[in-house]
């Protein structure tokens, strides 16, 4: 893909189709924050790990207080940097180490964003998780060529932030208006 004519989903979800076998990202719904000809990273958002935003701050040493993050899970984002946290939020904000994604939505991977978390200063909508997902220039293209991944734009955020982590895969398709078990597994071209 040249820089002329690239098409970037930034912004978007990528939603694996049936037929995508990979045991890291079979029914996955990926939030994808950038792309370009030079790659693609975005977070997975609806395969929760067994941590809580809550006990994450507490092993950070920072002490919390509220207790809605007892139920906030942390979620595993990919195979990349797994011992790393991103945070998808909004407001956009002050943070450290931030790629601004639209006018309110930004990913942050600094830990003063969780600090502020804890102290309740932070953004007012979040989503943390470990690791990343991750792609080589050409290499997402490619996969959506061969039909691993369907595409959502995200025109409502409240989709990344409050539908409930295991009714994303199902509600990114009825985005679509498709129910996922009409789809079939293989791939055809006419």
């Amino acid at each position: 893909m040249s820089d002329n004519n690239a098409t970037s989903v930034s912004h978007h979800l990528l939603v694996a189709m049936p037929g995508l076998l990979d045991p890291v990202f079979s029914k996955s719904v990926v939030y994808l924050a950038e792309h370009s000809v030079k790659g693609a990273m975005g977070l997975v958002i609806n395969k929760p790990c067994e941590l809580d935003v809550s006990s994450l701050l507490s092993k950070l040493s920072l002490k919390v207080d509220n207790k809605f993050f007892d139920t906030q899970p942390v979620f595993y984002g990919g195979p990349i940097q797994q011992d790393r946290g991103f945070v998808l939020h909004e407001p956009i904000g002050a943070w450290g180490s931030t790629l601004k994604i639209t006018s309110n939505l930004a990913l942050t991977s600094s830990k003063d964003i969780l600090e502020a978390t804890a102290c309740g200063t932070g953004p007012e909508r979040l989503l943390v998780s470990l690791g990343y997902s991750g792609w080589g220039p050409g290499q997402l293209d490619s996969e959506l060529a061969s039909n691993s991944w369907l595409t959502i734009p995200v025109l409502d955020t409240s989709f990344l932030f409050d539908t409930p982590a295991d009714m994303r895969f199902s509600e990114a398709f009825k985005l679509l208006g498709i129910e996922p078990e009409n789809l079939s597994g293989a791939a055809g071209h006419a």
